[in-house]
């Protein structure tokens, strides 16, 4: 491993033998016997179809055998979970049932009688818990945690207010309000947040540290959603549940719980309680833009990935086609060797990724100090036109290696440093919420880089490196004028601000 690598605290994938600071031990694929050529054919068929994969970890029988991150994503990052929290979820109600706190059956309006419509009808009163539990609550629409980011009013009074088109129990329609209601009844039960539930009884047992869970208007975390934790923390959940609730020789889960939680309830949807099931037996956490966790039970196997790919569909033909083949066969003779070497590359800053080669074939100098246009050294301010992302003033301070970028608005100025070939990480200061499914991401690490892409147009890079986000903003200065673009990666919502206009304040 190189000085550079060690340097940024990325690492290549841990093929001997030996125990992270994750808690989990290592061994080479083929001694558990994993085709490790498997492994690569998974990833160069992943890269050929230029699905953005941020980072990969497998597991079998009691080992990690591969992992790897893409730079600049680590394995000490924390990492947006999204909707894998339901999965950590529905752990929390299985033990609360265990406990006594609630049933299956409970009626969900019987917990919170003040936050009800005047009128409850038989629908709403019929609904259970493991209606929510199953995705089958009557709602004719789905509630994105995005949405519901956005409101500042009790979630749990919005929820009751939501129509039913059919009495619950039906049909499946996955909703993140569902998964809210379940975080609510188990703090309703307990007087514990679920994230402070599931501490003392999962997290730290399971050797998870450093997380941390969102909390809603209600003081309720939202149970399907805004969980940040370590890809290895992702993969933990999988192991659990592939060790059938033990771990450590210590039973976490109910062995019944994990046999019902995995098993499809519902036909149309291979839902389980908050797992999506597979036909080959495995079943899965999966959160948007593709955090997820495979399990593979019979094979004592589970795969977590995390990435920026539209949907788990992209993914699962190549999951599909090399897992759980992959596990039994072992390895042929240097396969172990080659995924090493595989894994190094991968993680490499100058890895060939298509969105990076096009960057780097940008960022190429044009002639000038740093690239930078001659003129273009000093401070520029832009007065804007008016717009819907309610900016005011943009401003654009240049040196040799860096352009300190100001953005103001009526909540204040927002500063991010982008170097001029050459990252910058910072806490991430700048608004943009609705290009990043309404998560705000202040504080949240940020790396940006600017180039010229030529003398009168300014390209900045914004990876935000705890999720799937990275935004790309061009800066088209005219003589006195400048027009401002903005998009993302990949998002739920909008993609792509409209263009803002400003003139130079002299």
């Amino acid at each position: 491993m190189s000085d550079s690598f060690s340097e940024r605290g990325v690492k290549p994938s841990l093929l001997l033998s030996g125990t992270a600071l994750d808690g989990l031990t290592r061994a080479n694929p083929s001694s558990m016997g994993v085709d490790a050529d498997a492994i690569v054919a998974f990833l160069d068929d992943v890269e050929a179809a230029n699905l953005d994969l941020h980072a990969l970890m497998i597991h079998r029988n009691g080992n990690v055998v591969a992992e790897a991150w893409r730079w600049p994503y680590r394995a000490d990052r924390l990492r947006n979970l999204h909707s894998t929290a339901k999965s950590f979820t529905a752990c929390a109600i299985g033990l609360a049932i265990e406990e006594g706190h609630f049933r299956l059956d409970d009626k969900v309006v019987s917990f919170f009688p003040e936050a009800l419509p005047d009128v409850v009808d038989d629908w709403l009163a019929a609904m259970t818990i493991e209606d929510l539990l199953t995705m089958r609550v009557g709602h004719g629409t789905t509630t994105s945690g995005a949405r519901w980011r956005g409101m500042g009013s009790s979630w749990t009074e919005a929820f009751f207010r939501i129509p039913l088109v059919e009495r619950p129990g039906g049909a499946f329609l996955y909703t993140s309000a569902a998964s809210y209601m379940l975080s609510a009844v188990l703090s309703r039960t307990t007087g514990d947040t679920l994230h402070d539930y599931l501490k003392p009884r999962l997290l730290e047992p399971l050797g998870i540290t450093g997380e941390t869970w969102d909390v809603g208007p209600d003081g309720i975390n939202p149970g399907g959603n805004g969980l940040w934790a370590k890809t290895a923390d992702l993969l933990k959940l999988g192991i659990l549940h592939a060790q059938n609730g033990v771990w450590e020789g210590k039973r976490l889960l109910p062995a019944a719980w994990v046999a019902d939680s995995t098993k499809a309830h519902v036909e149309s949807g291979r839902y389980g309680y908050h797992w999506w099931t597979h036909p080959n037996g495995a079943y899965s956490a999966r959160g948007v833009f593709v955090q997820m966790a495979v399990v593979f039970p019979e094979h004592g196997a589970t795969l977590a990935v995390t990435g920026a790919i539209r949907n788990s569909a992209q993914l699962m033909p190549f999951i599909d086609r090399y897992f759980p083949a992959a596990f039994g066969a072992g390895s042929k003779e240097g396969a172990d060797a080659r995924l090493a070497a595989k894994l190094v590359e991968w993680q490499k800053e100058d890895a060939p990724v298509v969105w990076k080669e096009a960057y780097l074939r940008a960022s190429q100098p044009q002639g000038s100090i740093g690239g930078m246009p001659p003129d273009a050294a000093g401070i520029r301010r832009f007065a804007m036109e008016p717009n819907a992302q309610g900016i005011e003033e943009l401003q654009f301070e240049f040196t040799d290696s860096e352009c300190t970028f100001r953005l103001t608005d009526a909540d204040g100025q927002h500063v991010i440093v982008a170097g001029l070939g050459r990252w910058i990480e910072a806490p991430n200061e700048m608004p943009g919420s609705d290009l990043h499914h309404n998560y705000h991401l202040r504080g949240s690490p940020v790396l940006a880089r600017a180039c010229w892409l030529d003398a009168s147009r300014l390209q900045m890079t914004w990876i935000f490196a705890e999720t799937a986000f990275r935004d790309t903003l061009v800066c088209e200065f005219d003589e006195n004028r400048l027009v401002f673009k903005r998009e993302v990666n990949i998002n739920s919502g909008v993609i792509r601000h409209d263009d803002v206009m400003g003139a130079l304040r002299r």
